[in-house]
């Protein structure tokens, strides 16, 4: 003997649950997914350089902010200089990419040392000085136009720090697709 399930709605008597997805509805699903990360991948890839862009201009404007403010309150010369040991100052292969330090005028005692960065990352000053001068007093300090990038830049992804006399920093973004 058979037995059938009554299927109230009418038909065959025979009860069809239907659970999951077709072939066809999975595969245009994955199709989506793949377009989406297409366009998304590349635009958490500009954030990300552009975070790090900007994280390596701030440790550079704290270091000038550091120099400025230990030469006024030792009243002493500090130096802000290119240093790839991170011991004294030098003027290396990488330019201020190699680290830099702050260093009192005794020639000594480092106030302050960046590591260097990573190798694909760029900062270029301006007039090629490799040492600002922060003096005792407000004013006096060697200016500077420092250019951070990548070492083959991917679209407008540049900050330019600048440093006034008075030893104000300031970072704008560059609209150059170069890097010097």
């Amino acid at each position: 003997m058979h037995l059938r399930r009554l299927n109230p709605g009418g038909g065959d008597g025979l009860a069809h649950d239907s659970r999951g997805f077709t072939l066809v509805e999975l595969m245009v699903s994955l199709a989506v997914l793949a377009v989406l990360l297409g366009m998304a991948v590349p635009a958490f890839n500009n954030a990300a350089l552009s975070g790090k862009l900007s994280g390596f201009a701030s440790s550079l404007v704290a270091s000038t902010q550091i120099a400025r403010s230990e030469a006024i309150k030792r009243n002493k010369t500090v130096t802000l200089c290119a240093s790839s040991g991170g011991d004294a100052c030098d003027e290396p292969a990488r330019g201020w990419a190699a680290g830099w330090i702050v260093i009192l005028d005794d020639g000594e005692s480092v106030v302050q040392r960046q590591e260097a960065l990573p190798s694909d990352f760029l900062i270029e000053e301006a007039d090629d000085k490799t040492t600002l001068v922060f003096p005792a007093s407000v004013i006096g300090a060697t200016t500077a136009a420092f250019t951070i990038c990548r070492a083959t830049p991917v679209g407008k992804q540049n900050r330019v720090v600048t440093v006034t006399a008075s030893g104000n920093t300031r970072v704008a973004m560059n609209d150059t697709t170069t890097c010097p």
